[in-house]
């Protein structure tokens, strides 16, 4: 007897996140109900998509059209610029040591989320509704979504994608540990006139990193975070000044720097809930998990959340949205998000730490990864996939036996 697919997935959010779980939870068979805006607002911001969310984006036919865009991510390096007693050595990753091609994609946002939209307007398998989730009621066996242009949802599972203030979230019970920063993001692109050879270099100061990233031609995304007033004072500067501010900080390793206009600031917080799922809503992306933007963590792990659900779902496909499939996906998303933000909290606060043990920790830690190619090799595997860093660890110890 051939199998009726019947639970339909409510998708709130239209932004990567909501889009690439609408395509995912599509190509899985589910009938899926997407709720948001068109996108409107013009992101000048870029996203670095490591191997693993590239591959689901391949496999949802998204990237062929979008590659040529983006700039490869060949070489990551780590440079101490803080001037402080003690100092990390310069720490370089380079993908051919794991026998990669590449870690990932950096592509511009502006590029990337026109493009999802595109392919979820035209998939017959995804309705979009262009409105806004006015109220949730949930109940034991289905989420239901009354809409601000009067219509309703009903659905066997709700994915809040709606982003770091998330209604659904909220309105699943779901509580968050939630703390802002002394920092804001000044994000902004500019070219110059050395080649950058597809190299993302990550300038640790004092306020935080200072993080040039690769994009086609001889041209470079920036995220370099400060303290809020300073944010301000930079952005407004004027163009051939600023551009003099930025090649001082990178100590002109890409030559003569020329920013494009349109800078943008974003103020600094981390947002962890208390459970990644419960009362048939489930989280992804910045619903799931907020942080500081170091080491390209964001809608990578947004990936992997919208990876493992749509897996889950799979297996429990009677009633994706059941306590038993939820339980499972809290279980599975709380080691791997909890990890990331973890580092990516203690390395933020130990750049702004004028504490001597934190200053130590940091130099101990980026000295070791730096000066031992086993450790770094465990790392850079770890980051693109984790639990692979493990993997080729195991192997490599039963080669020696």
């Amino acid at each position: 007897m051939e199998h009726q697919e019947t639970a339909r997935i409510l998708i709130a959010g239209t932004g990567p996140a909501g889009l690439i779980a609408a395509l995912a939870f599509a190509d899985a068979g589910f009938r899926v109900t997407i709720v948001g805006p068109d996108i409107s607002a013009p992101d000048g911001r870029t996203t670095a998509l490591m191997a693993p969310a590239l591959k689901m984006l391949e496999r949802l036919g998204v990237l062929e059209g979008i590659r040529p865009k983006g700039a490869p991510l060949k070489v990551m390096r780590i440079v101490d610029a803080t001037g402080r007693l003690i100092r990390s050595p310069v720490v370089t990753f380079r993908a051919s040591e794991i026998d990669e091609e590449q870690f990932g994609l950096n592509l511009p946002n502006g590029v990337l989320g026109p493009a999802l939209a595109g392919k979820v307007a035209a998939h017959s398998g995804i309705e979009w509704r262009r409105s806004m989730v006015k109220a949730w009621h949930l109940g034991a066996v289905k989420a239901h979504a009354a809409l601000a242009d009067g219509s309703e949802i009903d659905a066997a599972l709700a994915v809040a994608a709606d982003g770091r203030l998330s209604p659904a979230r909220e309105a699943a019970g779901i509580s968050t540990a939630a703390r802002a920063y002394p920092q804001a993001a000044l994000v902004l692109n500019f070219g110059h006139n050395r080649e950058h050879g597809f190299t993302s270099t990550e300038f640790h100061t004092e306020t935080g990193p200072f993080t040039q990233v690769p994009l086609p031609g001889n041209r470079s995304s920036l995220v370099w975070v400060v303290k809020p007033e300073t944010a301000k004072e930079l952005a407004a500067l004027d163009d051939a000044t600023l551009s003099l501010r930025v090649e001082r900080q990178m100590q002109s390793m890409l030559g003569r720097v020329t920013v494009e206009p349109g800078s943008q600031i974003y103020p600094l917080s981390t947002v962890t809930p208390l459970r990644f799922a419960a009362r048939r809503v489930a989280l992804v992306g910045e619903a799931a998990h907020v942080f500081p933007p170091i080491g390209a963590q964001g809608l990578n792990l947004g990936i992997r959340d919208i990876d493992d659900l749509v897996g889950i779902a799979r297996e429990k496909r009677e009633d994706p949205g059941a306590v038993a499939a939820l339980a499972a996906y809290d279980f599975k998303r709380r080691p791997d998000v909890l990890a990331r933000s973890s580092a990516v909290n203690l390395l933020n606060m130990s750049l702004l730490s004028d504490m001597l043990p934190a200053q130590m920790a940091r130099g101990v830690g980026l000295g070791v990864l730096g000066g031992f190619t086993p450790l770094r090799a465990f790392f850079m595997r770890e980051g693109l996939r984790p639990g692979s860093g493990f993997a080729a660890l195991a192997g490599g110890l039963r080669k020696q036996r």
